[in-house]
């Protein structure tokens, strides 16, 4: 059964002092929220400072992004060794990665398994972009680039999926709930067809691109959809934990 995740991915907001302020005004209330994982992904320049404010709560660390490799002459990287002990999650592959970082499949795919191999939970990101979506090929785009991105992944190993439609992220237009299930129905089947039920039946999936308080509840009752990667509407404390509510309700 796949575990419920809410993931607030901060992005490149919040000075240290900005970012304990918030992690402050959400701490109490978010932690009473049961029944799923709640992932804050701040700045990587914060993450010390939250892991102290939220030791011994039920509120999770996530990094946005890791290198490859453990250690080396990679000036302004940081490695997963550095994030064992401080993050339970790290997002990778993200479109904003992607798209303006030059990231590939195969990069987000070493990640990926060295995340795995450190006990870190990678949340894989992919999605397609709006020209993608009128011509057709939404759905080859985003299980090729899934398919690429989690090869060679044991089908012991524990990873999580944010759908997140390129045409959706930060624009204010959300997918609508049956375009995501649909595309989630899809990505489960892929990963069963390839990986088997067992694997594919543990693997959360999240849906992202403009979700906020008022759309969540639409996504979140649907089949395949086990919670989001949050955008603009985690750095908003009042309104993260009313989602974070609606995922625990559902």
């Amino acid at each position: 059964m796949p575990t419920s995740i809410l993931a607030g991915n901060w992005k490149m907001n919040t000075t240290v002092p900005d970012a304990v302020v918030l992690a402050v005004q959400l701490k109490d209330e978010l932690d009473k929220v049961l029944g799923m994982e709640k992932v804050i992904c701040p700045p990587f320049v914060s993450l010390m400072a939250l892991s102290s404010m939220f030791d011994g709560t039920t509120i999770q660390l996530g990094a946005q992004n890791m290198h490859a490799e453990e250690k080396g002459a990679y000036t302004g990287e940081v490695s997963v060794q550095m994030l064992v002990g401080i993050c339970k999650y790290v997002i990778l592959g993200h479109s904003e990665r992607r798209q303006l970082f030059g990231e590939t499949n195969e990069s987000v795919n070493l990640k990926m398994k060295a995340a795995i191999s450190h006990a870190i939970t990678p949340i894989i990101c992919v999605g397609e972009t709006y020209d993608d979506r009128k011509s057709g090929n939404a759905k080859d785009v985003v299980l090729n680039q899934l398919r690429d991105s989690i090869s060679g992944i044991g089908v012991t190993e524990k990873i999580a999926i944010a759908y997140e439609p390129l045409w959706a992220i930060g624009t204010g237009v959300a997918a609508t709930s049956k375009d995501a299930e649909d595309m989630m129905s899809d990505i489960r089947d892929m990963l069963t067809e390839t990986y088997g039920v067992g694997f594919s039946n543990q693997v959360s999936l999240l849906y992202g691109g403009s979700v906020n308080s008022n759309n969540i509840g639409e996504y979140i009752t649907q089949k395949n959809i086990n919670g989001a990667l949050v955008g603009g509407a985690s750095l908003d404390a009042s309104s993260f934990i009313d989602i974070a509510r609606a995922v625990s309700r559902a």
